[in-house]
């Protein structure tokens, strides 16, 4: 079991197994979000994640759509403003990997929209690095 919570500890979470992919987010609103260079995301499995406590503590923040659906969604929580695990439109949650208080046992795979990476960041760890076109291609099964 991996635990985790915000920065205040008000909300907590479990995950079973390790799961994954564990990707690195370059583009501009995971940016914004983390207020990085990159998001680290884990994706976990919707019956593999479990809210333990602080469920009415989490606010969702909805980002206007930029180029198609769907919108960017942000949780948070409302005390302290942390991120928490997002529910996403595939059905897989995507866990803010700072937020985990255990080693998820699984390490980084791959830099994802590379393409909007800030410019004073340099990717220099060797994992695979994947563009807009590339993932959405992967996605279609090209």
């Amino acid at each position: 079991m991996i635990k985790g919570s915000c920065l205040c500890g008000g909300v907590k979470f479990e995950i079973r197994g390790s799961n994954g992919p564990f990707e690195l987010c370059h583009c501009n609103r995971c940016r914004k979000a983390s207020g990085s260079a990159f998001a680290a995301g884990l994706r976990v499995r919707c019956e593999d994640l479990r809210i333990i406590q602080g469920q009415e503590l989490i606010k969702t923040f909805e980002a206007p759509i930029i180029d198609g659906p769907p919108p960017y969604t942000n949780r948070f929580c409302g005390r302290c403003g942390s991120p928490v695990p997002v529910l996403s439109d595939d059905g897989w949650f995507e866990v803010p990997a700072g937020t985990l208080d255990d080693d998820p046992t699984i390490r980084p795979d791959k830099h994802i929209y590379v393409d909007f990476k800030s410019p004073w960041y340099s990717v220099g760890d060797g994992l695979p690095q994947m563009t807009k076109s590339q993932i959405q291609a992967h996605r279609r099964g090209v």
